[in-house]
C-alpha cells in the first residue's frame, strides 16, 4: 500500500519569519486547496516525525537561513535530501533559496551582515549570492522593491505564463552561473530584468529548477507568494507605497507564475484562484423548536446587551444574537456563490490574510421553526431532524440527546474551535450539542495537522460532558475510539445494503476507505477530541471531518460504489445516533468485551507487523488495545517472527502510527 501525498509542509521553525510563513500559507492555500492540506512543520518534526510519506511538497519560506542550518544540519537535512532524491518536491523562497544552494554568499564585506558558507542540501550545485539589490535590512521594508522578472516560457509551459512581471523582493540572491549547470539538470525559470548589485556570473537567474534524483527543487530569490494586499503601505522604506501599487498591478501574472512553478513540481493546482472565504451566518435550532428557547434561557448569564443588541462575548469569538423577525428574508444570499457578504469587513472583500477570530459571528436563533431551505441552501434542517427522529426510534433505549441542538453555518472558522475555544459557552452546552458546517476555513487536526474541509465534507463537532466519577473505569480517552466506531457503524447501517462498504479504522483516530481506483486504503476522515476538566466532569469536544461527496484530496464515500449515495443531513443523523448508543453503552459497561470485538471488527491493524522506532527499531506485532486505558499493545518478534513474550503498551497522544510503512514513532 502507498499513502496518498496530501500535505504541503511549510517550515515555521528557527530562522523563518512569521510574516513569510503567513504569506506563504495564504497563497499556497488559495492555489492548492482543496487538493492538499497546507500546514506548518517545525524543525523537530522534520527530524523526528514520519512526514515524508504523506508530503506532497516541502516549502522553506523567507527568513534567515543560518537558523535553518543550526536546526537541521545533519539529521534534518539528510531526511530532506532523501525525501527529494526519492521523488519529493522542494520549494525554497528567498532564504529557502539560499538554503537549497551548495554555497551561500550574503552581503560579503559587511561585517554585521556577512554570511558565507557551504550548505548541505546543495540542490542548486552552485552559489546563491546576494543581496541582488542594495539596501536590505532585517525585519524592515527599507530594501524592499518590486523587482522585474523575465520569465522563460520554454521552461515553464503550464497554463498562462507572463513574459515579464514585477514581484516582491527583499534580500534574495542571484543563482551564479546558472546556465553552466544545465547538464546537471538546472533550468532557469526567471531572470532579473534589471541591473543587480552583485556579480551574477553568466546570466542573472532569479528562479531556478533543479532536478535532484527522482525529485526536484525550485529555488526563488524573490517572493511571488507575497500578495500586495497583505503588505503594510505604512511600513518603513522609501517609496514603499509605490512598491505596493506596482505589485498590485501585477498581481495576476504573479499568481500565474507561482501556479506554473507549482505545476512544474507536479502538484495539482487550481486554475482559478480561490477567493478569500467569507464567514456566513450561524443558525441555532433544535429537534423541537421550543427546546431552543430552553437552551437560550440557560445561556442568559452569558448574554450582554449593547445599544439594544444582544451579544455573547467569549474567549475566542463574539456572537451577535439575531431573531428571524429582525432579519428580512429579502436579504438572504447564498454565501458560497458570493452573492452576499455576511461580514462586510474590507479585508474579506480583497485578497487579504483574514483574522477570522476577530470577525463578529452572527447567530440566528430559531425558536419557532427550523431554518428554511432558503436560509441554509446547503443543509436541509427538516431532512436532518426527520432522519434523526427515525434513527432515534430504532435505538435500544429509544432516547438520544445527540443532535437535539444543532448550530449550523455554511462557512465557519472551525466547528471544533467554536465550541472548544469558547470555554464559557462550552460550560453551558449539554451533551450532544452539535456544531456543523458546509465549509470550514481553519479546520483543526491531531497535533499540527489540519483536515482539508471544502464543500462535500461532512464536518461537525459534538459536546460530551463525561462525569469524573466514571473516569476510573470508563476513561475519557476512549471517546476517540467510540467516535471512530460511530462513524464506521453509521456508514454501514446508513441504509440496507451498505453493510459491506470497505471502511476501516486506523489507530487511534482516522477513518480509511478502499479507494476503488487505486485499490488501496485512503484516508477519508479524521477525529479530534479535546477535553477540559471542570467541576467534577470532563468537557469534551469530539470533532469529525469525513469526505462524503468530495473526492479530493483522497477519495469519498460516494465514490465507493454507484449504488451507495450519502447525503450530509442523513449521514450526520446516523453517526450521531450511533455515537449516542455507543456512549450510553460505554457509560454502563466501559470498553467491555462486546465493544472490543466491535472495534476489532473494523480496524486495520490486527496482527500487523510494525517497527517500534523509539525502542531501537524492534520488530513487533500489533495485538490490540488495552480495555482499561486504550493503549496500543505490541509484542516483540524474534526468530522467524515468533513472539518473544515482551510487550509494549503505547499511548495515542505520545506516538504516531504510519500504517503504510508499518512504523510506530514517538511523538515529540
Amino acid at each position: 500500500m502507498a499513502t496518498k501525498r496530501m500535505n504541503v509542509l511549510v517550515y515555521s521553525g528557527n530562522g523563518s519569519t512569521v510574516e513569510s510563513v503567513r504569506q506563504c500559507l495564504h497563497s499556497l492555500r488559495r492555489l492548492l486547496s482543496p487538493n492538499y492540506a497546507v500546514i506548518t512543520v517545525t524543525g523537530d518534526a522534520i527530524i523526528k516525525e514520519p512526514w515524508t510519506a504523506s508530503c506532497a511538497l516541502l516549502v522553506f519560506p523567507g527568513g534567515a537561513d543560518m537558523g535553518y542550518c543550526r536546526t537541521l544540519n545533519g539529521a534534518g537535512n539528510r531526511r530532506i535530501s532523501q525525501f527529494v532524491e526519492r521523488g519529493g518536491p522542494y520549494l525554497g523562497l528567498c532564504a529557502g533559496g539560499y538554503y537549497g544552494s551548495k554555497r551561500c554568499e550574503f552581503e560579503v564585506g559587511d561585517k554585521k551582515m556577512e554570511v558565507i558558507g557551504d550548505r548541505e542540501l546543495a540542490f542548486f550545485p552552485g552559489t546563491c549570492r546576494g543581496s541582488a539589490f542594495p539596501g536590505f535590512v532585517y525585519h524592515s521594508e527599507e530594501g524592499a522593491r518590486a523587482a522585474q522578472l523575465k520569465v522563460s516560457k520554454t521552461a515553464l509551459t503550464g497554463g498562462s505564463v507572463p513574459e515579464i512581471f514585477r514581484c516582491y523582493y527583499n534580500g534574495g540572491g542571484v543563482f551564479v552561473d546558472a546556465p553552466k549547470y544545465h547538464d546537471k539538470g538546472v533550468e532557469i525559470l526567471a531572470s532579473f530584468a534589471e541591473k543587480i548589485n552583485v556579480d551574477p556570473g553568466e546570466g542573472a537567474a532569479a528562479v531556478v529548477y533543479c532536478k535532484v534524483g527522482e525529485g526536484a527543487a525550485i529555488l526563488m530569490s524573490p517572493h511571488p507568494e507575497f500578495a500586495a494586499a497583505n503588505l503594510d503601505r505604512q511600513a518603513d522604506g522609501p517609496g514603499f507605497p509605490k512598491v505596493v501599487d506596482d505589485l498590485a498591478a501585477d498581481d495576476k501574472p504573479r499568481m500565474d507564475f507561482l501556479r506554473a512553478c507549482l505545476t512544474k513540481l507536479g502538484l495539482q493546482v487550481n486554475q482559478e484562484q480561490n477567493s478569500v472565504p467569507t464567514l456566513s451566518r450561524l443558525h441555532l435550532s433544535s429537534l423541537s423548536p421550543s427546546d431552543t428557547s430552553e437552551l437560550l434561557v440557560s445561556l442568559q448569564d452569558l448574554i450582554s446587551v449593547q445599544d439594544g443588541e444582544e451579544f455573547i462575548k467569549d474567549e475566542n469569538d463574539t456572537f451577535l444574537l439575531e431573531k428571524p423577525s429582525a432579519w428580512s428574508m429579502d436579504s438572504v444570499g447564498v454565501t458560497l456563490s458570493g452573492t452576499e457578504n455576511e461580514n462586510t469587513d474590507d479585508e474579506a472583500a480583497e485578497d487579504r490574510i483574514v483574522d477570522y477570530d476577530k470577525i463578529l459571528k452572527r447567530l440566528m436563533i430559531h425558536e419557532k421553526d427550523h431554518p428554511a431551505s432558503k436560509e441554509t441552501p446547503y443543509f436541509n434542517h427538516e431532512a436532518f431532524f426527520a432522519s434523526l427522529k427515525d434513527y432515534q426510534s430504532k435505538l435500544p433505549e429509544h432516547k438520544g440527546l445527540f443532535g437535539k441542538h444543532v448550530l449550523y453555518g455554511e462557512v465557519v472558522t472551525s466547528t471544533n474551535t467554536m465550541l472548544e475555544k469558547n470555554t464559557q459557552l462550552l460550560r453551558h452546552l449539554p451533551t450532544g450539542f452539535t456544531a456543523t458546517a458546509t465549509v470550514q476555513v481553519a479546520g483543526r487536526g491531531r497535533g499540527s495537522n489540519v483536515w482539508v474541509s471544502p464543500a462535500g465534507c461532512l464536518i461537525f463537532s459534538t459536546v460530551i460532558r463525561h462525569p469524573m466519577s466514571l473516569h476510573p473505569q470508563k476513561p475519557v480517552v476512549f471517546l476517540q475510539y467510540l467516535a471512530a466506531l460511530a462513524i464506521v457503524e453509521g456508514i454501514q447501517t446508513y441504509d440496507p445494503g451498505f453493510h459491506d462498504l470497505p471502511v476501516k479504522l486506523k489507530w487511534p483516530n482516522d477513518i480509511y476507505a478502499l479507494d476503488p481506483i487505486s485499490k488501496t486504503y485512503a484516508k477519508i476522515g479524521g477525529i479530534l477530541v479535546n477535553s477540559h476538566y471542570s467541576s467534577h466532569e470532563y468537557l469534551s469536544v469530539v470533532g469529525i471531518g469525513l469526505n462524503t461527496t468530495n473526492t479530493r484530496p483522497s477519495t469519498s464515500l460516494n465514490a465507493l460504489g454507484p449504488l451507495h449515495s450519502f447525503t450530509p443531513e442523513k449521514l450526520l443523523a446516523r453517526i450521531l445516533t450511533s455515537l449516542s448508543n455507543l456512549y450510553s453503552r460505554f457509560c454502563r459497561t466501559g470498553f467491555d468485551e462486546s465493544l472490543e470485538k466491535l472495534y476489532y471488527k473494523h480496524w486495520l491493524h490486527r496482527d500487523q507487523i510494525v517497527t517500534l522506532e523509539a525502542e531501537g527499531g524492534v520488530r513487533a506485532r500489533i495485538k490490540g488495545i488495552t480495555r482499561d486505558w486504550g493503549l496500543l499493545v505490541a509484542e516483540e518478534l524474534g526468530w522467524e517472527d515468533r513472539g518473544t513474550g515482551r510487550v509494549w503498551t503505547l499511548q495515542s497522544d505520545s506516538n504516531s502510527f504510519d500504517f503504510f510503512k508499518g512504523l510506530v514513532k514517538h511523538k515529540t
